[in-house]
């Protein structure tokens, strides 16, 4: 099987070949063919079949009612004890409710999430997921809060309730693995599902990770689990996929799917891309603490979208929003 990874443009001169890459800012004039097989070669759009390309192509339909024709960004709330890089700062309802009004202002989309799942963390029951984010929701709906809210959980009974208290996307780290009622409860309510590549658990995931193939290891089990959402009553143009950076992958691992983010738009579906002050750029900036990551977030998160991802996944919102709108400005060469 031959895998087909579009090459991103992003100047503003293209050739007059290039194409539309899934609808937004991005086109491609050519592609690199992967195998597992062969050694990756590069070839002109002209001679890859037009059925092939057609995934690349199409535009992506709106995700939650958010255009996917340009970069959306994600704000993580994180309402846990132990998270990585927040863990603690936002449990009580009050500072959640402050945290995600300033995020309001330059996210697109609010994610709130009651479990850590940094490495090593250990699970959370369900009541004390559910007690952590339904409740801060519904507040920030009752506050006036309209951006649309995910729920970050692998458990169908707490994306119930958050969906219930006004939550309008599921983002689980586990493609619908963890729980098997996820894919029932995500299909009935009718919510966009954001599908995440991981292996084992958050507590093992770090433990010796291995591949044959990183790269095309990922897409094809983000292509099993995209086909068991559909098999399960969730139409294609509620899913996304993430390739879960730092879950269940080395540092080479991480740079490896970076390298070539784009090969995941074969998919037909709207890319997110989750790196934010993780363990890795502090590995290559030399800096230990997290919450000092955030110039490295802003280059990963940029470099994700000049491969077309549509939705970025950070911390440090209101700085990504300047970063990314200069990064706009300066490839389209004017503000408008």
């Amino acid at each position: 099987m031959e895998y087909i990874r579009p090459l991103p443009l992003t100047d503003a001169a293209a050739p007059a070949d290039a194409l539309p890459l899934g609808g937004g800012w991005c086109r491609f004039s050519h592609v690199e063919l992967l195998s597992r097989h062969a050694p990756p070669r590069v070839v002109p759009v002209g001679q890859v079949p037009a059925e092939r390309l057609a995934p690349l192509i199409a535009p992506r339909p709106a995700f939650a009612g958010l255009s996917m024709d340009r970069p959306q960004i994600m704000g993580i709330l994180n309402v846990t004890p132990d998270s990585f890089s927040d863990g603690g700062l936002f449990l009580a309802p009050q500072a959640a409710m402050m945290a995600a009004r300033d995020m309001a202002s330059a996210a697109d989309i609010i994610d709130i999430g009651g479990e850590s799942t940094r490495p090593g963390a250990a699970e959370v029951t369900v009541e004390e997921e559910t007690a952590r984010t339904a409740p801060v929701i519904a507040a920030l709906r009752a506050g006036g809060i309209s951006r649309p809210i995910s729920i970050d959980t692998r458990k169908s009974a707490v994306a119930k309730a958050a969906l219930a208290a006004g939550a309008v996307i599921v983002n689980d780290v586990t493609a619908l693995r963890f729980d098997a009622e996820m894919a029932r409860v995500v299909a009935e309510s009718g919510a966009p599902v954001i599908l995440m590549h991981s292996i084992a658990t958050p507590a093992t995931m770090q433990d010796d990770p291995r591949y044959d193939d990183v790269l095309l290891d990922v897409y094809d089990a983000l292509s099993e689990r995209v086909e068991a959402a559909v098999a399960a009553g969730i139409p294609r143009a509620r899913i996304a996929v993430d390739p879960g950076i730092g879950f269940g992958k080395t540092l080479a691992h991480n740079l490896a799917l970076l390298a070539r983010l784009s090969l995941f738009h074969g998919l037909g579906l709207p890319v997110l891309l989750g790196a934010s002050r993780k363990r890795f750029i502090g590995t290559l900036s030399g800096v230990e603490e997290a919450q000092r990551r955030m110039p490295g977030s802003l280059a990963v998160a940029l470099a994700g979208v000049a491969q077309g991802v549509q939705m970025i996944r950070v911390h440090d919102v209101a700085e990504t929003r300047q970063a990314l709108s200069l990064w706009q400005a300066v490839t389209r060469g004017s503000d408008a």
